[in-house]
């Protein structure tokens, strides 16, 4: 039994999959559009609220410092997601990676959780959408029918029809091909990028030095908790982190990581990249790279503009400005978070549906939404599927608390490549690397540590939930997946291919 579950798919036929007709994505993309991609994803709403949130309650201005402690964790993960990403281009990211390392179990096990990881993230992220494009209708003048703007604050029947519609616009162009797809991406990348720049650009003629001092401030210790709200490593060794000092840069870290969330996604396009083994890293890491340096730069200037402790927790950026006198950027910050929200909605959308649909071609998930469209070459059936899904559950349900799900899921994948890295190197030396994980394995192992020590900063609870999930996820592969496989197929039937 115990073969059967760790048994791996050879990389040579998960390339050979992608050729089927049946089941072959278009390959359109190019570095340029992996790159706009990563960016459109990391771009959020983080950039405009945790850089003054963190400042306040974790790290003062030291926060520019934890956002380059996340971004190499992230980086530390991106190169073993380049490598991987370079030798096995297929749909698919963490889950086919682990496919062709570790087995059958432990990568159904990464894809039940990069399913749950980005459809929770969509419907967050169309959420917080409908919140910004609401307050610019309000200041319009326009005001929705109460049990049309959402569940928070409806007295009785209340349905988010923004983030529906949001999410159904974007099934529909997601539908229409990937090329489209990025084009969309790149003009709202490039809208979101501009508002970025003009911010940083205007906030640093309003930056004074003194509110530098002292630029880490004196730690405070935070008292330790005993409820599944706090930190599981609070739980298990009665460590409580630190506020401020140099501890409280990497408590700083653990919250700031929110905002980086969503580049695994460029590895889920592999199979749609004209030259992946050339373009896959440099959109990973490149995107990385560019969003870093933009977090940097808004921390720098948002604790430069304003006293850490004087900053607000609702919307630093924008009330840092309002303190200079110049309110009017408060509705410019606005627009441009409600623009970038647009591409991350539809970049982690497609990002699931590539992983359901390598899911299904592999028969863990039925053969059914493996099927490509005859003329977008767009996998359209569980794009629908799962856009309606997300869609009715963005509309009804008011995720803040399970948004912590999406961290957790997104540190476990970063886990499970970087451990896949040594291990497909052992097991296939004779694979073509274009692009090869360097230090392994030492760099893999700093990776899976450094990740786990985030998720060890993770609510109790948030853990409780995923282990849940986790708990569905293996009931459903012994009852279906485990006897559908096409593996399973290939060693009932010897010498053929599943059909």
């Amino acid at each position: 039994m115990t073969s059967t579950l760790f048994r791996t798919k050879k990389v040579e036929q998960s390339i050979l999959d992608t050729e089927e007709p049946e089941h072959a994505l278009r390959k359109s993309l190019s570095a340029l559009d992996l790159t706009v991609f990563g960016v459109g994803v990391i771009i959020g709403t983080g950039i405009f609220v945790l850089t003054g949130t963190v400042a306040k309650n974790n790290a003062g201005p030291a926060v520019a410092l934890a956002f380059v402690v996340a971004g190499v964790v992230c980086g530390l993960a991106a190169i073993c997601y380049a490598e991987f990403a370079s030798t096995v281009p297929v749909a698919g990211s963490a889950y086919t990676f682990s496919y062709a390392s570790l087995g059958e179990l432990p990568a159904w096990i990464i894809g039940w959780d990069l399913v749950l990881e980005f459809a929770l993230g969509t419907a967050v992220v169309a959420v917080g959408w409908s919140g910004y494009i609401h307050s610019l209708l309000d200041n319009a003048g326009w005001h929705l029918p109460e049990a049309l703007s959402g569940r928070d604050g409806a007295s009785g029947f209340g349905f988010d029809i923004l983030a529906a519609g949001l999410v159904l616009l974007l099934t529909a162009i997601l539908v229409l091909g990937v090329k489209l797809s990025a084009r969309v991406t790149t003009l709202v990348v490039a809208v979101k990028v501009t508002v970025v720049l003009v911010v940083i650009a205007a906030g640093a003629f309003f930056i004074k030095g003194d509110n530098y001092k002292p630029f880490v401030p004196k730690a405070q210790t935070v008292e330790a908790g005993g409820s599944l709200k706090a930190p599981l490593i609070q739980l298990m060794f009665g460590w409580a982190p630190s506020n401020f000092g140099v501890m409280g840069i990497f408590t700083a870290a653990s919250v700031v990581f929110f905002a980086f969330i969503g580049f695994d996604v460029v590895a889920t396009a592999a199979e749609e990249t004209r030259n992946p083994q050339r373009d896959m890293p440099r959109g990973i890491i490149g995107s990385l790279i560019i969003c870093t340096t933009l977090y940097v730069a808004v921390s720098v200037v948002v604790t430069g503009m304003q006293k850490y402790s004087s900053l607000s927790v609702d919307a630093p950026l924008a009330d840092a400005f309002k303190a200079t006198g110049h309110p009017w950027y408060a509705g410019f910050i606005s627009f441009g978070a409600a623009v970038g929200l647009t591409s991350v909605c539809m970049i982690l959308l497609l990002g699931q549906t590539r992983v359901f649909f390598a899911m299904s071609r592999d028969g863990l998930l039925p053969r059914f939404f493996s099927h490509v469209h005859p003329r977008f070459r767009t996998p359209y059936r569980p794009t629908i599927l799962l856009g309606v899904v997300i869609a009715i559950v963005a509309g009804f349900t008011s995720l803040s608390e399970l948004a912590e799900l999406v961290n957790i899921g997104t540190l476990f994948a970063f886990i499970v490549v970087a451990v896949g890295v040594p291990i497909l190197r052992r097991t296939r030396p004779d694979l073509p690397r274009s692009f090869r994980t360097p230090w392994v394995p030492v760099l893999p192992v700093v990776s899976v540590l450094a990740s786990l020590w985030l998720m060890l900063n993770l609510p109790a609870e948030t853990w409780l939930r995923f282990g849940i999930w986790m708990a569905i996820g293996f009931f459903v592969y012994f009852l279906y997946g485990r006897s559908h496989s096409r593996l399973a197929q290939d060693t009932r039937q010897p010498g053929g291919v599943a059909p």
